[in-house]
């Protein structure tokens, strides 16, 4: 009898690390990676960065050859869509038709890009998620536009790009068009940029940046898109031609109202993503904001979930997070494989080849961290900002352009971001927030560790 497989769900940087612990932690039988793209695993972060300006090629983004993956002696199914889980008997259907009936499962399949009513039928709106994504949105981009210098657009060719979304991917994907001479409006319902993910003063400093290098910013909400008459059945279909306002849009911290419409020539919905967990619809889940797991980030016996997808119970915050950060990626998919291997050598399931004992599951429990790059400005952050009910700028030097904010929750701290300050201090900051600590003790720590240096 064939042995039955470990599946990860997930040609991704959670779903290769977890293939990658299976068979460092001792995993002999079968392993099939499973990837809806025609990739082989990729790094996301710099699709909005430096592939979208152009630096990188997209072979610079692999995160393994086909040499370096050869020794794992997967089952890769790329352009392979999972499209269904029964629960009881761990069996994936794939592509609608295959059944594969596995050992233990780590699901890692990320997120989907969330978009607007219409768009999808429109050439020049996009969103940005996938390779393919940014390849077509950089073809809009560097196929015009000519270096922009000192915060001034350039010219010959140059494109008028709205961004319908001022989160993080909005205002990493604008600071990228304006290096590339493009004339930029950023348009979100919140009035300050990235304020949800940082904080109102951490965002106001982004938009002063934007702002000088010539980023319009607007606050209101769309109501859709103009676009040309519709060309023959077989011709191009409809051309973005400019994005409607609901109401007109008022210039953020500006005052005064806008046009109704905005004139377009490429549109980047980055309006935020949604869990992809439409795919599993057996009751015994719940999918509720991403596939709901224990502190083991198991989801049910022998299923495990990492990555962008999972949200699961941090033992240090006492409630289930998900987070859509690179490292939690690679570290939760580590996480989730060698908690399923311990669980099925505790069931007698399986075990490793050479007979080394099994270790016991483990909580997962990591110190959130993420960063994101605009111009030539690098933030980095630890712990939880987003949601937080206390905000303390700690550091303000906009002439220096450095900031030092500690975010807080319930009386304790549980998150710190900077920007601006030596690599060195920006390190230290991460044992403060390791454990939610009290608001006065983190303050004293926060000081203590960027007092020199």
């Amino acid at each position: 009898m064939t042995a039955r497989p470990i599946a990860v769900v997930g040609a991704s940087a959670a779903g290769l690390a977890a293939a990658e612990t299976l068979r460092r932690s001792g995993w002999r039988g079968p392993l099939t990676l499973i990837g809806d793209e025609p990739h082989l695993p990729y790094d996301r972060p710099p699709l909005s960065k430096q592939l979208l300006h152009g630096a990188w090629e997209p072979e610079k983004l692999r995160l393994r050859t086909e040499e370096q993956l050869a020794p794992l002696d997967l089952d890769l199914r790329l352009g392979t869509r999972a499209t269904g889980l029964d629960v009881a008997t761990r069996t994936l259907t794939l592509d609608g038709t295959e059944r594969l009936a596995c050992a233990g499962i780590v699901i890692a399949t990320g997120v989907a890009a969330r978009t607007l009513p219409g768009a999808d039928r429109l050439t020049g709106v996009h969103t940005l998620r996938t390779l393919d994504d940014a390849l077509a949105l950089r073809g809009r981009l560097t196929n015009g536009g000519t270096p922009a210098g000192e915060g001034v657009a350039g010219g010959g060719g140059t494109r008028r790009l709205v961004i319908v979304g001022n989160g993080v991917l909005g205002c990493e994907a604008a600071a990228v068009a304006r290096e590339l001479g493009h004339e930029v409006t950023v348009v979100g319902i919140e009035e300050t940029p990235m304020a949800a993910a940082v904080g109102t003063d951490v965002g106001t400093l982004l938009a002063e940046e934007h702002r000088a290098r010539g980023v319009r910013l607007l606050t209101g909400a769309v109501d859709g898109f103009d676009s040309t008459p519709a060309a023959p059945a077989d011709g191009p279909g409809p051309q973005v031609t400019a994005v409607r306002l609901a109401n007109r849009g008022v210039a953020a911290r500006g005052g005064g109202g806008e046009s109704s419409r905005l004139p377009a020539d490429t549109v980047l919905v980055a309006i935020g993503s949604r869990p992809a967990v439409d795919w599993l619809t057996d009751p015994a889940l719940d999918t509720t904001d991403g596939l709901r797991c224990d502190a083991y980030c198991a989801a049910a016996p022998g299923i495990y979930a990492a990555g962008d997808v999972a949200r699961w119970d941090h033992p240090a915050h006492g409630r289930p997070l998900r987070f859509e950060h690179r490292m939690n990626a690679t570290e939760q998919g580590m996480a989730a494989a060698r908690n399923l291997l311990a669980e099925l050598a505790a069931d007698g399931t399986a075990g490793t080849a050479d007979g080394t004992p099994a270790q016991e599951r483990r909580p997962f429990a990591p110190v959130p961290y993420f960063w994101s790059d605009q111009y030539d400005l690098k933030i980095q952050a630890y712990g939880l900002t987003a949601g937080a009910d206390r905000v303390e700028t700690l550091v303000r030097d906009r002439a220096g352009r450095r900031i030092l904010a500690l975010y807080g929750r319930e009386g304790r701290a549980v998150g710190v971001l900077a920007a601006g300050l030596p690599p060195r201090q920006v390190r230290a900051l991460r044992a403060v927030v390791a454990d939610p600590l009290p608001w006065e003790e983190a303050r004293e720590r926060v000081a203590a560790a960027t007092a020199a240096g």
